[in-house]
């Protein structure tokens, strides 16, 4: 496909310049790159906007566009993932007289109601007891990405959470509050008896936009048991929030998870919790498949979960490679995959895959290349279909006043000193265009009327 990105710097439209000025924050800061979509892929027209296109920046969350894409053409729409379950022993009247192999390949989906569904196949072969432990296998990741929990300060937050080939519910535990009672409640997800919640919040008066802020958590584990104090304030006005955390170890999280549903399904266990490679002997007892990666790809991007795109750049590097798959391996087989392409971004620069990170970088000319070539590929409506759309759901549904209401499949991206949107505009004319814009500075939060008066701009003109 011949895509050319032209050096022309079009001027921004008057809208965005206004909202910049309004902002404080200078058209030299920002990058913007529109394309309109033309019937054939060789016949693609001029960019209508390419303002400082070439200039490499972090997309932030926006890069989960380049993983996604990349894992939709080398893995696979239907791509699935598996979880398998082995005896290093023998079975006898229902008693396992060894340990329990649980071998993990990086279902960035994997659930308790997956880990249940696996545990009652075993129930129903007429496994019982366990003699021995449970163990986790995790040699397909070695992964090398270094542990984001000092990227914000809040290691204990679920989007800091680090990959691994074996993991249940993204290792969270999901709190959710309600203040529209009398007094705010807490309830947790999954409920463990290992897990202490002391709630000392009160209810308030402030308005529901702000809760996070009001809302203060502090975690402690001693021996088998997590506490997990709530303090600060709810607005009465909010009905139900979540906030999921890390607040127990991973492996605690798994043995404490495993003990309860084993369990609740009738068997016994009294065992430990290691990791440990699974041995040549094993005999494989079940397996999971999960849905098909163009079914998980929404999970992904909808919400921008940062472990599930990790989970995907290393899955990438896994099924490219020979395993143990790590980041580094990852990202050379997508460069060389772009390179098959024709799609050559020098500048690329991939960390994790999630835009979670201070070393990611594209230019929104490539990064507009990339949704162009995805656009005329056989995947376009898988990915499209992954992306929130323009006021309606995901990362984009409080947009809601757009004039272009529900026009756009758009991928948003936020850090610190960093704001980005990207994706497809469905314009007032019928014609698709593919938008990117980035703004890296301190006030880059401010820029979002900007970022809104570019997509009407497109919608209309």
């Amino acid at each position: 496909m011949l895509f050319t990105v032209h050096s022309t710097h079009a001027e921004l439209p008057h809208s965005v310049n206004m909202a910049l000025k309004n902002s404080g924050v200078s058209p030299s800061q920002i990058s913007v790159f529109v394309q309109p979509l033309a019937a054939q892929p060789v016949l693609l027209d001029p960019p209508s906007v390419a303002h400082q296109a070439d200039i490499a920046l972090n997309p932030a969350s926006s890069m989960k566009i380049v993983t996604s894409y990349a894992a939709l053409r080398m893995l696979g729409p239907d791509f699935r993932w598996k979880t398998e379950v082995y005896a290093d022993g023998k079975i006898i009247n229902g008693v396992l007289y060894g340990n329990l192999y649980f071998k993990g390949y990086g279902d960035p989906s994997f659930s308790q109601a997956d880990l249940w569904q696996l545990l009652h196949q075993l129930r129903q072969q007429g496994l019982k007891e366990i003699k021995g432990d449970v163990m986790i296998d995790q040699s397909y990741f070695a992964s090398q990405s270094p542990d984001t929990g000092s990227f914000d300060g809040e290691p204990l937050r679920a989007y800091n959470a680090t990959p691994n080939a074996f993991i249940v519910n993204g290792k969270t535990s999901s709190f959710r509050f309600d203040g529209a009672g009398a007094d705010v409640t807490v309830q947790v997800q999954p409920q463990l008896t290992e897990m202490n919640v002391i709630n000392q919040l009160k209810v308030s008066t402030t308005e529901c936009t702000a809760w996070r802020n009001d809302v203060h958590y502090d975690v402690s584990q001693e021996g088998q048991t997590s506490t997990v104090i709530f303090s600060g304030s709810f607005p009465a006005n909010c009905d139900e929030k979540y906030l999921e955390l890390l607040a127990l170890t991973e492996n605690d999280y798994h043995l404490f998870l495993f003990r309860k549903l084993w369990a609740e399904a009738g068997g016994i266990f009294d065992g430990k919790l290691q990791l440990n490679v699974l041995p040549d002997d094993a005999a494989k007892l079940a397996q999971h498949e999960s849905k098909p990666l163009a079914q998980i790809l929404p999970e992904i991007n909808k919400w921008s979960n940062n472990l599930m795109a990790k989970q995907l750049l290393l899955t990438i590097a896994a099924e490219a490679h020979s395993q143990p798959a790590t980041e580094v391996n990852a990202v050379i087989a997508i460069k060389n995959w772009l390179a098959s392409v024709g799609l050559q971004f020098n500048e690329l620069s991939i960390e994790n895959g999630s835009g979670l990170s201070r070393t990611e970088r594209i230019s929104t000319a490539h990064l507009g290349a990339l949704l162009v070539h995805a656009y005329y590929s056989p995947v376009m409506s898988e990915l499209m279909a992954s992306l929130p759309i323009l006021g309606v759901d995901g990362t984009m549904q409080k947009r809601k006043n757009s004039v272009a209401h529900a026009q756009g499949h758009l991928k948003t991206g936020s850090i610190n000193g960093v704001y980005s949107v990207a994706g497809y505009m469905l314009a007032k004319s019928g014609q698709h265009y593919v938008v990117v814009f980035m703004v890296n500075d301190t006030k880059a939060p401010l820029t979002r009327a900007a970022q809104d008066a570019l997509l009407e701009w497109v919608y209309l003109h």
